[in-house]
Order: C-alpha cells, then structure tokens, then sequence
C-alpha cells in the first residue's frame, strides 16, 4: 500500500472530503494540521511547488495536488492504481 500525507485544516470541508475518499479506499493516511502546526505550512508549501491551499495530498511522496485533483484521478480510474504502487 502506498504511503499517503495530507496537509489540513480542521475546518476545510475539502480537507474532510479528500480524507472520507481515501477512508472510503480503506487507505491509512498521516495527516498534519496546519493549524495546529503551523510550522509545517512552509514544508507543505514547499512540497507542494508553492501552493498555499489545504489539503494538500502526497502519495508515495509525489504531489497529487488537492480535493479537486485526488476525485479527478479517482474519475480518471487513475487513483487505485497510484494507491496500491
């Protein structure tokens, strides 16, 4: 199973949308709240080419990008494949 990490906030509901997907996938996921650890906002932001918004979604330590582009990969059929790699 790949390894998945996700930057969030507690209140983003894209944030809780990209989680209850991978849940769904029964992925384990660790989860960093930028919030809560806002000294891990410019190592996200960094890993994520300078993109700013949450969530931002890494798997096997490559940027998939965030909500919008994990359910584009999953619509695609794309997503199950980067999941089991």
């Amino acid at each position: 199973m790949a390894k998945v990490e996700i930057y969030t906030s507690p209140t983003c509901g894209y944030c809780h949308a990209a989680k209850r997907l991978l849940t769904q996938k029964g992925v384990d996921y660790s989860e960093t709240n930028v919030v809560a650890q806002p000294d891990k906002r410019p190592e996200m932001e960094r890993r994520a080419h300078g993109r700013r918004t949450v969530p931002q979604i890494f798997i096997n330590g490559a940027h998939v990008g965030g909500c919008d582009d994990l359910y584009a990969l999953q619509d695609a059929g794309k997503l199950d494949a980067l999941l089991s790699a």
